[in-house]
């Protein structure tokens, strides 16, 4: 059995980049899309893979790993069944935070704002472009819902594939994106003997954004 003092003699040293002020976008989206190219070009397992918390109606913590879909100026895409349970609880309380981690570049970017609703037409211009067997998924799975058995989203599917077989296969209404508008994006870079970089972009009461370097 593991104990906890071999579980924490676990660590790393972080030696494999730096990230000062010379090394700074002056927008953080630019500098996360920098990022994230580094992260595909390092070929970094599921880059796109980030850590969404919501806050449930009982003020407590909730997170999941979603994929992220979409960035702009705006923000941050990312798709779901809205009937789900982040989906209740983004409808009670719209903020939230996304964590992506990539080790292979011992890198992390937290992001902290808002999320909304993106347009019908976004939702099913995306939703087209999925593979049918996803498709057919959103529909067959009623997500975060208990049910009794695998055979029953298994019996799911099969009903509604055959059903799309002879009408058309649109998006259903109870599934679409988001956006995360973000008011504070901080990126950190691993450094040596826990020294590490971090910077924090705010965004001002201008919508401009100023950033600080915070201690590790």
């Amino acid at each position: 059995m593991l104990s906890n003092e071999a579980i924490a003699a676990i660590r790393k040293d972080y030696t494999l980049k730096e990230f000062d002020e010379t090394h700074i976008l002056p927008h953080p989206i630019e500098q996360f899309k920098h990022w994230f190219k580094e992260a595909i070009d390092a070929e970094v397992n599921e880059p796109n893979a980030m850590c969404l918390a919501t806050i449930k109606h009982d003020s407590k913590p909730s997170s999941r790993i979603v994929l992220l879909k979409g960035i702009d100026e705006k923000g941050f895409v990312f798709y779901t069944n809205y009937d789900s349970n982040k989906g209740k609880q983004l409808q009670a309380n719209a903020f939230a935070s996304l964590l992506f981690f990539w080790p292979e570049l011992q890198r992390q970017v937290r992001i902290e704002g808002e999320v909304k609703k993106i347009s019908e037409l976004e939702s099913d211009a995306y939703f087209a472009s999925r593979p049918t067997e996803s498709q057919i998924g959103a529909h067959a799975s009623p997500q975060s819902q208990p049910i009794p058995s695998r055979q029953l989203l298994e019996e799911n599917y099969d009903k509604f594939k055959a059903l799309f077989e002879s009408t058309p296969l649109i998006r259903p209404i109870h599934w679409g994106g988001y956006i995360l508008e973000p008011q504070n994006i901080e990126f950190w870079q691993g450094r040596a003997s826990r020294l590490h970089d971090r910077f924090l972009f705010s965004k001002t009461l201008t919508l401009d954004w100023t950033y600080t370097r915070l201690a590790p």
